[in-house]
């Protein structure tokens, strides 16, 4: 019993710190950190990922009010000019917004903060922010939890057969969560959020879609080499390796992504119509 409990609580902590990684490496995680104009450390968080419902706001909190800033933007991957929006001071804060994108549409923006002739610019390489569709709870949560179980049962499963255990329970939870979370809410999520139900193989290369692929077959053949395969438990750790590699991958890496220059013919072929 004790061991059991040692083994779950191993799986567990695995699992969270893949969990958190796969978050804050991922490209929607915002971008932090601070300039320094005027003796003063100025700190900057930009958002990048917001809902197509409204522009994305941006806000500064700089006290100082011989501070100024401005955000450079444009439609991203393009060679577009730059815009330029002035940030209006309210109180301590300098506000001012990008505007709202389709689903799946990106920009790439900085801002540059000036006092007097000092002038800095954050960040150094233009962050890039990506626009949703809002994703109902109802799908949203039951999706994050399928996903969180099948990486735990997966993680669980890859520490008993290193035990010479028997993993079968847990190898089959980590298959039906997969198979749940990823093949039946995941599509649901995307579609909500980027209006397509699958952007992975063979139709595209959204990494999210493509590591669930991954996982599913990783487990698909773990399970069949538990019937009475002679190296079952070693398929089964190399299918939670993969799992754990897989999510290891940044959240939203790949995603989904407007084709801008096909939306420009589209906007053309229209207006010759």
């Amino acid at each position: 019993m004790k061991g059991t409990l040692w083994r779950w609580a191993f799986a567990v902590v695995i699992t969270l710190g893949s969990l958190v990684w796969q978050r804050m490496s991922g490209p929607t995680y915002p971008a932090s950190g601070s300039v320094a104009l005027g003796g003063r450390r100025i700190a900057v968080k930009l958002e990048r990922s917001h809902t197509i419902a409204s522009d994305q706001p941006i806000s500064i909190r700089a006290g100082d009010p011989a501070v100024t800033a401005e955000v450079v933007w444009r439609r991203f991957p393009t060679s577009d000019p730059w815009q330029i929006n002035e940030l209006a001071r309210a109180g301590d804060e300098l506000r001012g917004s990008l505007p709202k994108q389709p689903a799946a549409g990106k920009l790439e923006y900085q801002v540059r903060l000036r006092r007097g002739e000092e002038q800095a610019v954050f960040p150094a390489r233009p962050a890039v922010t990506r626009f949703r569709g809002d994703v109902p709870p109802w799908v949203l949560i039951p999706h994050i939890a399928a996903m969180f179980l099948g990486l735990l049962f997966a993680t669980r499963a890859g520490i008993e057969a290193l035990a010479a255990g028997t993993p079968r329970g847990c190898a089959w939870a980590a298959l039906a969560s997969f198979v749940v979370g990823g093949f039946m809410l995941g599509p649901a999520v995307q579609k909500f959020a980027f209006g397509e139900w699958w952007a992975g193989v063979p139709y595209g290369w959204d990494l999210t879609d493509n590591k669930t692929l991954l996982a599913v077959l990783a487990w698909i053949v773990a399970v069949w080499a538990l019937r009475g395969g002679r190296r079952a438990n070693q398929t089964v750790v190399a299918a939670a390796v993969v799992t754990l590699v897989v999510f290891a991958i940044p959240h939203s890496a790949w995603g989904s992504q407007i084709d801008w220059a096909k939306v420009r013919q589209t906007t053309s072929d229209a207006l010759h119509k």
